[in-house]
């Protein structure tokens, strides 16, 4: 436990980081993963919507610094690549 004062302050607010933290990474992943499943179930109108919704969470924690600006592009990279070959399958 803290010590001092300025140490509980920096736990208050780190809990606080962590909250907002938390909200953003999992609207990432939760865009991500309903985009995947889009894609595989075949229905590739509604993915292409869901992709573009996955790649602005992803740049908005990437903005934020949740995840690093790398990879959020190789996440959105690897999105649009299993996007675009299953347009090309069809």
């Amino acid at each position: 436990m803290a010590n001092s004062k300025s140490a509980l302050k920096r736990l208050r607010s780190a809990d606080r980081r962590q909250l907002r933290n938390r909200i953003y990474r999992g609207r990432a992943r939760t865009a991500v993963r309903k985009a995947k499943e889009l894609i595989d179930a075949g229905r590739l109108e509604e993915a292409g919507e869901a992709t573009h919704a996955a790649i602005v969470a992803l740049d908005k924690a990437a903005q934020k610094g949740i995840i690093r600006k790398n990879n959020a592009a190789r996440r959105k990279s690897r999105l649009m690549r299993r996007l675009n070959q299953s347009k090309r399958a069809v």
